[in-house]
């Protein structure tokens, strides 16, 4: 028991103390603060989707004239307008709805139009004396009509003037921007939605009031949230829409790019909601940190106002980029869940709603608007009218009017006679006192007799649409269909059914790693077998798995392989140049090519410049796996094989001692039982047993493999399984004193069992008789046919498909040959 001490009476000095119940008065106080918190603070209104500071805020700046074609004014101007006229809290409150209401990351439909800073998801806005604002152009949808009697007005905090107790609002505000709030005992949380998916959803209920949940879900699948991403799992959604509570998992958008020739990284470029890049960066350094993410060497914000949200999180080679951005949505916040709680007020009672019951709410709201603007309007209308009719009756018989007004002493004995002689209402009569000389003209009343019809044809319409409620609901609809033309945008956020719904273009999802999901992706890429391939453009890669040997019917849409070696994922492979340099590559560098339903196609691959620093004039001849013999020919007839005792400890070593301008044109990886084969450029032709050549060391010089005539030079070195019947030799002719280019020359095809085995260090045999005009081969190839010309990008080109003769002539090419390899498939 308490006791409360009363004020006496200003006569009264005896002491008057009155014993109250604690427990009584407490209960009382925190319902009064509750009701208050709830009513007036915390909780939106079904109608419009406002809380009562929004509501003040948005009406204020209407009433100050703040329209989008008008110039911004300083926010600490609307503050302090709203918070001394309507809202008697702080300064801070207020100016924080308003930022809010102006950030097009928190609103699906902003309905401020700020000017300076006012914020990210990371950082607060400027204080209100360093920004401005006006209206948006979708706020003057929500105050239209205020004046035609369409919401009720109240009382502001100490009654000196009055406020709108709900807005108009001509769009369904509380779905398309969702509101977030914490009363006493009781929240909200509510998704944004896709404006021109609400409309379409609230007039198809108008159309079918009887509609249900699923016919509805066709029009409003799910939120459409302003950061885009994706959402999850859409058994959430469906709990939310029914019942009013639900939850769903948002993610990041999310790109694999290829940073560099050997860096892959993941591009964020669209944030769960509400969900900044700082905090997404702090989250992840954090992880990496305590070791619970792998994989990733680096990230960096590349977000700026062009180009909007860049998220660059760099890879370490050898992972594989689903596996982490599996880690990246379970340990950082590119993955979030967003908790769907549908309290609003009804008739200013909090109730938790389902989608229906929210849009029946506006609906029935909007209904009462248009309604009460229609009685408005039609009631201005019939008081015009009967003034029109008074005036029409005044100027039939002006002059007898203008006498008696003239003749009478004072106004209200005008007044009275002209009610009595012309039978006029005293609203008519005090009208045609208060008409100026000028209206009094014939041509005003020909324009007051066609007011008069136009009244009366406007009345008519006005009567209809009260009188018929299908016309009424119909009227809704079309202002819906208006608002929906004006400010609709496409969806932003992705629906997902389940985690193993098919990504978009260009994204990629990550196995699940929840309850009674799939097993999660393995981490670091696995050691498989896969080919490393060097192209006849310069083209670096390696496939993925897949063999294309052992394809049949397959052919590669661009480009010849120079170089095809047979390794695994995380192997290494040497790269020997032209001045007889080898060098190390990592496999796991090289960009992987996409498994397609054929041969990889080579557009994939990078330049051989991005992974070897080659000197000037030094090219890149091919590649061969590390544990292999390796066969190789020079420019000046020299022949080499290397074993395989190469440094461990370094990445670039010498493979041959050149002399003084020679160079390497060829190289093979060879057995003893494989043909090696010289070609050279006065068109001889020499194979012998890879068993006459001893391997030699790194430093050794080779020995001699062909002998050439006065000006002549090695053009191709290779080697042929002896036991392949589908070796070919091809040779291109032409003429030293054809320009570059000009002539394409011409091209003979042979089998490579025409040439017969020299020996050694011999001249061997003649591959190509020159015709007139010709004098040497600008190109030769010897190897597993069919044979494959393509031009210096990479383009197929077309070679004879019958053999020729071993010394026989070739045939004019149509285009011109820059390289030639074997065609595989």
């Amino acid at each position: 028991m308490a006791r409360r001490q009363a004020t006496p009476p200003a006569d009264d000095y005896t002491e008057n103390i009155i014993d109250i119940d604690v427990t009584n008065e407490m209960q009382d106080s925190f319902l009064e603060y509750a009701y208050s918190v709830i009513y007036s603070r915390a909780l939106p209104d079904a109608r419009d989707g406002l809380k009562p500071v929004q509501r003040r805020i948005l009406y204020m700046m209407t009433d100050m004239g703040l329209r989008p074609d008008r110039g911004h004014v300083k926010s600490a101007r609307v503050v302090g307008e709203v918070m001394g006229k309507l809202h008697p809290h702080g300064d801070a409150a207020i100016y924080d709805a308003m930022v809010r209401m102006a950030q097009d990351f928190s609103l699906r439909l902003p309905l401020i139009d700020g000017h300076g800073n006012f914020g990210s998801l990371d950082d607060g806005p400027a204080a209100a004396r360093y920004t401005e604002a006006r209206l948006a152009p979708a706020a003057l949808t929500m105050t239209d009509h205020l004046g035609e009697d369409v919401v009720d007005f109240i009382p502001n905090y100490d009654n000196q003037l009055l406020q709108p107790e709900v807005l108009p609002s001509a769009f369904p505000n509380l779905l398309v921007n969702g509101a977030t709030g914490i009363a006493v005992g009781m929240a909200t949380n509510m998704a944004p939605h896709n404006l021109g998916e609400v409309i379409a959803a609230a007039r198809h209920l108008i159309e079918h009031p009887d509609a249900g949940l699923e016919d509805i879900m066709r029009f409003i699948p799910g939120p459409d949230l302003p950061s885009g991403g994706k959402i999850v799992g859409l058994d959430g959604i469906r709990d939310a829409y029914a019942t009013g509570r639900g939850s769903f998992k948002t993610r990041a958008k999310v790109e694999v790019e290829q940073l560099s020739a050997r860096r892959t990284g993941l591009v964020v470029t669209e944030l769960p909601y509400t969900v900044g890049p700082e905090k997404v960066i702090e989250k992840i350094k954090d992880a990496v940190t305590s070791k619970k993410l792998q994989g990733i060497s680096d990230i960096v914000d590349l977000t700026d106002r062009t180009h909007g949200l860049r998220l660059v999180i760099e890879l370490k080679n050898g992972f594989n980029p689903n596996a982490v951005l599996a880690q990246l949505y379970r340990y950082s916040p590119m993955e979030d869940s967003f908790g769907v709680n549908n309290v609003t007020l009804v008739d200013g009672q909090p109730r938790t709603l389902g989608l229906v019951e929210l849009l029946q709410v506006y609906i029935s709201h909007r209904l009462s608007v248009v309604r009460r603007r229609t009685a408005y309007r039609l009631g201005r209308k019939k008081d015009r009218l009967h003034l029109v009719e008074g005036l029409l009756i005044a100027i039939v018989d002006i002059d007898e009017v203008i006498q008696v007004i003239r003749s009478s002493d004072e106004a209200a004995a005008a007044r009275t006679r002209l009610m009595s002689i012309y039978d006029l209402t005293e609203i008519q009569a005090n009208h045609i006192l208060e008409l100026r000389l000028r209206q009094l003209t014939k041509y005003s009343r020909i324009e007051l007799e066609k007011e008069q019809d136009q009244l009366r044809r406007d009345i008519a319409e006005l009567e209809e649409i009260l009188g018929s409620e299908p016309r009424l609901r119909q009227l809704v609809s079309d202002e819906l269909a208006e608002i929906s033309a004006r400010f609709a945008t496409p969806r932003r956020t992705v629906l997902l059914e389940s985690e193993a719904s098919a990504p978009l273009k260009g994204t990629i999802m990550p196995e699940s790693s929840g309850k009674g999901a799939k097993a999660p992706l393995a981490l670091e890429i696995a050691d498989d077998p896969c080919w490393v391939i060097l192209s006849s453009s310069g083209q670096l890669a390696r496939t993925t798995g897949r063999d294309p040997l052992e394809e049949s019917g397959q052919r590669l849409k661009h480009d010849a392989f120079t170089s095809l070696v047979r390794s695994t994922a995380r192997a290494e492979v040497g790269a020997v140049t032209s001045s007889g340099r080898m060098m190390r590559l990592q496999v796991m560098d090289l960009p992987a090519l996409p498994p397609t339903s054929g041969i990889p196609n080579l557009a994939g691959g990078v330049p051989v410049k991005e992974f070897i620093t080659l000197e000037r004039g030094e090219t890149l001849v091919g590649l061969i796996p590390l544990d292999a013999v390796l066969a190789l020919g020079t420019a000046q007839g020299v022949v080499k094989r290397v074993a395989p005792d190469y440094p461990l400890n370094r990445d670039d070593w010498e493979i041959i001692s050149l002399k003084p301008k020679d160079r390497i044109v060829g190289l093979a990886t060879v057995s003893d039982a494989d043909q090696l084969v010289f070609i050279t450029r006065q068109a001889q032709l020499l194979r012998f047993s890879a068993s006459s050549v001893r391997p030699q060391g790194r430093t050794a010089g080779g020995m001699a493999g062909v002998k050439l005539g006065t000006d002549d030079a090695v053009i191709h070195f290779g080697a042929v399984r002896t036991d392949d019947p589908a070796a070919v030799v091809v040779t291109i002719a032409s003429g030293s004193d054809a320009l570059p280019g000009t002539e394409p020359g011409t091209v003979k095809v042979t089998d490579f069992a025409e040439y017969p085995a020299k020996g050694r260090a011999t001249a061997g045999v003649r591959a190509h008789r020159f015709l007139k005009g010709e004098d040497h081969l600008t190109l030769a190839w010897a190897g597993h046919g069919p044979a494959k010309a393509v031009a210096s990008n990479g383009v197929a080109r077309a070679l004879p498909t019958e053999h020729g003769r071993r010394d026989g002539s070739g045939v004019v090419l149509a285009q011109q040959v820059d390289a030639i390899g074997p065609a595989l498939g």
